[in-house]
């Protein structure tokens, strides 16, 4: 008899069926042995199992016991296949009857004890059985919270392996979640764009940026705010949909980061020693990056020229594609990575050239050596380049407040709402995902804004893709002021934020 129970592993976010079968037959000497290319965290739960099983006043079989799991070509890692393998494993030697299991996707790791574990991708097993059309999944009560997110199936959660087993005997039904489906959004901020005194330049372009997703680098000496400026990002992003909260999540699900669906649009700022694998993604069981755990939500590279030259230039494609493809010799892996690029470099090492403030202590070649990473065809992707000047103290120690992050909020989310509703027809969400077909069909230009581009490009010498990304920071701006159509005036303004370094 081959018992059957269908469960899944995890290929970078996504979740991909296994069969697991198991046929207990008759031998000489008992054995316990897992084929079809599994891991060694897989091959070494046997010994997980029969602990487990014991606790619940069960063995593995005095047999051959074989574990097959399908398809074959498949590399099987994690430890989620824990529950299944038992399971398999009870219903072959014929001790239970697995028709409870039928139509169920299956995973958990277990303890010595019996208890169940929760494991990483407990969304994406959801969603891969709604895809499949399976009645539902049975997941560890602990991270059961994540599958009830996902509408259509059944869930049910258990927190020891002996709840199951009394199922399969038919003492009592599979035990249904404990908890509810689970929300995660951070606490209210303690943080507001009200804080920032001035610096009314460097906050437009921030709202620009949001309202569009178009990326930013704020750039001028240490102390002018430019970091403070980036963590108050986070106040003024507007709220998540629910097929972006459940893409987020799907993300942090895979890495275990997971809590319940997050509703909170993420802002990851990693470390300038950040390596390109941990920045970017990848290792040799591919794992999602910085990039994919910002997804929807914002990355801040604060002191973008002292990051590695590997993840500056690693960053190109995901900027570009919105994705970032991970190549290894068992098959090519794709993440998300729609995020929005927040940076901030000084104008030189020490920081001080041309501030007026303090005397720039870095030679000519070592400003231009630092200067050159911060050209060339990364900063061709970032639309908004500004120059963060300091503030002065009248506007520092003023009493008034800056205007707060809930009105600038409000305005972007107009601003979205008009993007979305233009860009429906293509499955797009902001300006900046746009495409140049997408760009020609929406952002016609009139004789007269035809007339201004054609001078801007002429004086700030952009690539083709800079003429692109002039057009959709204009359209923008035109959104963020309620208008149909891309005038001269927003060309002009969104030229304003192109700085020398494009060029």
């Amino acid at each position: 008899m081959v018992a059957l129970v269908r469960s899944c592993t995890l290929v970078g976010i996504d979740a991909v069926g296994v069969d697991v079968e198991c046929v207990v037959q008759p031998g000489q000497l008992p054995s316990y042995s897992v084929v079809g290319l599994a891991a060694p965290p897989v091959k070494e739960g046997g010994v997980r199992i029969r602990s487990a099983l014991r606790a619940c006043g069960h063995d593995l079989p005095l047999k051959r016991v074989t574990i097959n799991l399908a398809p074959a070509d498949l590399r099987k890692a994690g430890c989620a296949l824990d529950l299944p393998i038992a399971l398999s494993t009870l219903v072959g030697d014929g001790l239970y009857d697995g028709a409870i299991l039928d139509g169920l996707v299956v995973l958990g790791e277990l303890g010595l004890d019996g208890t169940l574990r929760s494991v990483p991708g407990v969304l994406a097993a959801a969603m891969l059985a709604r895809e499949r059309g399976a009645r539902g999944v049975l997941v560890p009560d602990a991270c059961a919270g994540e599958a009830l997110v996902v509408d259509g199936i059944e869930v049910y959660g258990a927190r020891h392996l002996a709840q199951v087993i009394a199922a399969l005997a038919g003492d009592e039904p599979l035990p249904a979640p404990t908890r509810a489906e689970r929300s995660r959004r951070s606490r209210a901020p303690v943080i507001d764009m009200a804080e920032v005194r001035g610096q009314g330049n460097a906050r437009l372009a921030l709202e620009i940026a949001v309202a569009g997703g178009h990326n930013i680098l704020l750039t001028g000496p240490p102390g002018t705010g430019k970091t403070m400026l980036a963590r108050r990002l986070a106040t003024v992003l507007p709220e998540m949909t629910r097929g972006e909260a459940l893409e987020t999540t799907k993300v942090y699900s895979a890495l275990g980061l997971a809590d319940g669906l997050v509703l909170e649009r993420p802002f990851r700022a990693p470390h300038h020693t950040i390596s390109g694998a941990a920045l970017l993604g990848g290792g040799s069981q591919p794992r999602a990056g910085e990039i994919s755990l910002a997804h929807n939500g914002v990355l801040f590279l604060d002191e973008l020229p002292e990051f590695s030259r590997a993840a500056i230039e690693g960053l190109r494609q995901p900027l570009e594609e919105r994705a970032v493809t991970i190549n290894r010799i068992h098959g090519t892996l794709r993440l998300p990575a729609s995020f929005l690029l927040v940076a901030a470099a000084n104008p030189c090492p020490c920081g001080w050239l041309d501030s007026g403030a303090r005397e720039c202590t870095c030679g000519s070649g070592l400003v231009d050596r630092y200067r050159s990473r911060l050209s060339g065809p990364l900063l061709d992707r970032i639309d908004l380049q500004v120059h963060v000047e300091p503030v002065t103290l009248a506007e520092l120690r003023s009493p008034d407040p800056g205007e707060p992050s809930a009105d600038m909020r409000d305005r972007v989310t107009l601003a979205r709402q008009r993007q979305r509703a233009r860009l429906a027809p293509w499955g797009l969400r902001c300006n900046a995902e746009m495409t140049s077909s997408v760009l020609r069909a929406c952002c016609k230009l009139d004789a007269a804004s035809e007339a201004e581009l054609a001078s801007l490009v002429g004086q700030k010498r952009v690539t083709a893709r800079g003429v692109d990304r002039l057009i959709k920071t204009a359209r923008t701006i035109a959104d963020l002021l309620g208008q149909d159509d891309i005038d001269p005036g927003a060309l002009i303004e969104a030229a304003s934020f192109r700085s020398e370094l494009a060029a």
